[in-house]
């Protein structure tokens, strides 16, 4: 069966193989004398079988990267069909092949391939196979497998016995191994030893390998599902033939999360029948028998159960559940590996929920700093980019604003953007204080430079205090922040602007005919001296025209040893931005600094625009002409009018 090389290869080969099996067919082999004896095809092979396709139609796709074609068949010979190999005859076994077109990518199985990173998938074929190797061709090459299988043994009523044919399986493998094939081209097999069962056998040799796997995996998993999900698949197949993971709620009861099965046409029925009979919130002890559910397979031969709780830190976090159909009672071992398994699933999922807690916390709290909507000023369009520099944060050391001073008839709007020193939750505390302050003292009629001056003072009072509780390395926090008044002009649109930039990159003025300036001036920065004093500039913002405000995470954006703003970059980026509406300056200035270097954004990133439509403002008398529709007086044509406010 060929194969395309995609993330589909491994299920369809599974899918292929099992239903290969099911047909279990004689089959002669190329160059043998006589054809195998039909032979039992045992569940525990059938699994094993779709467990080894998968892991090496997975390798082929990962590492050769072409399209791969599977094959499985019977035969009286330890290998897989192909003309160098002389086969003797013996026992019949199920052999599969997965063929890639990469010749030169070696296959490592090695001692070492664990310490390497690669080729884990073949340590598991050493450990189940009966015997296995690799054909290199000229412009292919083969990775095979064989499973011995056991003679079908007549039973009365004429029916074949499979336990009887697993012990036959048993007692003849080790004279099967002997005649392993020893040609050119083809890796020697995994040295014989004797069997005391497929899944004793492998506990014993695999099992602390498996841990560290399953540790591996596990750790870092911040989602509880995700856990449980990846508890599934680890325990199905090499543990179990079915699972279901249950996890608790907060109210106490048990919600199934995941179940797992080797045929995935009976998940559906094997959910039905666990979420009808969960197991209690609180469990006395851990490996705990448990009845056979129904459809848990699709024979109804039943099997062996086992529960096992998830304990972490006190806590029960949930229950795994594992079946293995065909038996009376699981290995001694098996269970050993089980429970060390709970564990590493339960202290995984107390992991996953501290971290959902806190980030709850920290989401609710940021929630606060940032207002949870802008106001909308009449006959102005606005736009906020923002974008914090923390993985899973919402606010970071950045913060903005845009509120009306007082009520309706005040027709004032103030708008603010600020940067606090910093990227820690201390920064967070400050930028909240910061934003709320302001509100507070422009709604008290404080104006610009008045604003200023006493948020300056306040932050370098509890920066005073700061040291002198926790000391030098508490340190003061400094801010800048750009803080402006909008009166919006009703009869002429646009507005009168006020604005100051204490410490913070200017804000730029973009006119209708494209040119760009500086609207403020540079001044320091908030929290450094109780005594610093601050002015404000004053310019008439018109219809058409643009102000943007940003961040240094916008400005200071490198490149090696250069900045977005060197020789006014970011004054050219707004030149190219004439005609456009203020959600489109505001993406087009965001993406520029993203576009600056490939490498992620290493700090806050704020963009505020505020743009006067030239449509006439609301209660404009009806003669009344807009203001970018006339002749700009000459004394504001050049440089503006940009001064201070008076």
């Amino acid at each position: 069966m060929r194969l395309p090389a995609n993330e589909l290869a491994p299920s369809a080969a599974r899918k292929f193989v099992r239903t290969a099996l099911a047909e279990c067919g004689p089959a002669r082999p190329s160059g043998a004398a006589t054809a195998s004896p039909r032979a039992v095809i045992t569940d525990q092979l059938a699994d094993d079988a779709v467990l080894l396709v998968s892991e090496l139609v997975t390798n082929a796709i990962m590492y050769a990267g072409t399209d791969v074609e599977v094959g499985c068949h019977l035969d009286s010979g330890p290998g897989p069909l192909a003309p160098s190999v002389a086969y003797a005859p013996g026992p019949s076994g199920v052999v599969v092949e997965v063929v890639d077109r990469n010749p030169s990518r070696a296959v490592r199985g090695g001692k070492d391939a664990w310490r390497e990173g690669r080729g884990r998938g073949l340590q598991l074929v050493r450990a189940l196979a009966e015997s296995w190797g690799v054909i290199y061709r000229h412009s292919e090459k083969s990775v095979w497998f064989r499973l011995e299988t056991a003679p079908a043994a007549p039973a009365p009523g004429g029916s074949t016995d499979t336990a009887a044919a697993r012990d036959t399986a048993d007692a003849t493998a080790e004279d099967t191994r002997q005649r392993a094939p020893r040609t050119p081209g083809i890796l020697p097999p995994s040295r014989p030893r004797p069997r005391r069962g497929r899944t004793a056998e492998w506990v014993d040799r695999s099992g602390p390998t498996f841990l560290a796997e399953a540790g591996e995996l596990l750790a870092g998993q911040l989602d509880e599902d995700m856990v449980a999900a990846i508890a599934g698949q680890l325990l199905v197949p090499r543990l179990a033939d079915w699972c279901g993971v249950w996890l608790t709620t907060e109210s106490g009861a048990m919600r199934l999360s995941r179940v797992w099965h080797t045929d995935e046409r009976c998940i559906g029925a094997l959910r039905l029948a666990l979420e009808h009979d969960p197991p209690p919130a609180r469990l006395p002890t851990t490996g705990i028998p448990w009845p056979w559910p129904q459809n848990a397979d699709a024979a109804g031969a039943g099997g062996a159960a086992l529960l096992f709780p998830l304990v972490a830190s006190g806590s029960c976090h949930g229950a795994v559940l594992l079946g293995r159909k065909g038996v009376s009672q699981m290995t001694d071992g098996l269970v050993r590996l089980a429970e060390d398994v709970a564990r590493r699933v339960a202290h995984a999922l107390a992991t996953a929920r501290h971290y959902t807690k806190q980030a709850t916390i920290s989401r609710a709290l940021q929630r606060r700093q940032l207002p949870e909507s802008l106001a909308e000023i009449p006959g102005f369009d606005t736009a906020i980019v923002y974008e914090p520099r923390g993985e899973g944060q919402t606010v970071g050391g950045d913060f903005y604003d845009l509120f009306p001073m007082g009520d309706v008839e005040d027709r004032r709007w103030c708008f603010l953007l600020g940067d606090v020193m910093g990227h820690d939750v201390e920064a967070m505390s400050v930028t909240g204080l910061a934003r709320h302050l302001v509100r507070l003292l422009a709604r008290e009629g404080h104006g610009v430079e008045s604003l200023l001056a006493r948020l300056n003072l306040a932050l370098a009072e509890e920066g005073a205090e700061a040291v002198a509780v926790g000391g030098e390395q508490a340190g003061p926090r400094f801010l800048s922040l750009l803080y402006g008044e909008l009166e919006p002009d009703p009869v002429l649109g646009g507005a009168r602007c006020t604005i100051a930039s204490a410490g913070h990159p200017l804000p730029l003025l973009l006119s209708a005919d494209g040119e760009v300036e500086p609207a403020a001036d540079p001044q320091l920065l908030l929290g450094i001296s109780e005594s610093a004093e601050f002015h404000a500039n004053s310019f008439r913002l018109a219809p058409g025209e643009t102000l943007l405000c940003v961040t240094d995470g916008v400005t200071e954006r490198r490149r090696g040893n250069r900045q977005l703003d060197d020789a006014d970059g970011l004054a050219e980026v707004l030149r190219g931005c004439v005609g456009m509406g203020a959600k489109a300056v505001a993406e087009r200035v965001r993406q520029a600094a993203h576009d600056f270097d490939t490498s992620p954004v290493d700090d806050d990133l704020a963009v505020m625009v505020i743009e006067a439509t030239p449509e006439r403002m609301p209660g404009a008398g009806p003669g009344a002409e807009p203001e970018s529709a006339r002749p700009r007086p000459r004394a504001q044509a050049g440089p503006r009018a940009v001064g201070p406010a008076t």
